[in-house]
C-alpha cells in the first residue's frame, strides 16, 4: 500500500524542539521531492519546507534558520527538525509528495495527491 506516515508530534514548550518524521510506505521516497505543510485552526494550510528529489532544500520565511528538513535513505523517511519553536507554529503538520517543490513554493497545495494523516505540534507559551 502506498502511502505516507507522520509522526513525532507533541506538546513542547516554547523554545523547544521537535523532529517529525514522513516515512514512506509501497514506493521509494528517493525519487520524490517531499513537501511539509501545516494547518493551523481556522487557517488555510500553508507550505513548510520541501526537499526536492535532488536534496534542494526550501523554507518557507517564517522558518528559515529554525526548521532543517532532511532525508534520510535506508529509512525511507524524511525529517523536519524543528528548533525554537514558538506558539504560532501550533498546527497540525502534513507531509505530501510535491514533485518540484511546488506545492511548497507557490501555495498549490490541493493539486498534491499523495498525503499523509498528519501529526499534531502544539507549543505552549
Amino acid at each position: 500500500q502506498v502511502q505516507l506516515v507522520e509522526s513525532g508530534g507533541g506538546l513542547v514548550q516554547s523554545g523547544g524542539s521537535l523532529r517529525l518524521s514522513c516515512a514512506a510506505s509501497g514506493f521509494t521516497l528517493d525519487y520524490y521531492a517531499i513537501g511539509w505543510f501545516r494547518q493551523a485552526p481556522g487557517k488555510e494550510r500553508e507550505g513548510v519546507s520541501c526537499i526536492s528529489s535532488r536534496d534542494f532544500q526550501f523554507y518557507a520565511d517564517s522558518v528559515k534558520g529554525r526548521f532543517t528538513i532532511s532525508r534520510d535513505t535506508a529509512k525511507n523517511t524524511v525529517y523536519l527538525q524543528m528548533n525554537s519553536l514558538k506558539p504560532e507554529d501550533t498546527a497540525v503538520y502534513y507531509c505530501a509528495t510535491d514533485g518540484g517543490c511546488l506545492g511548497v513554493n507557490t501555495g498549490g497545495y490541493k493539486s498534491l495527491e499523495l498525503w499523509g494523516q498528519g501529526t499534531l505540534v502544539t507549543v505552549s507559551s
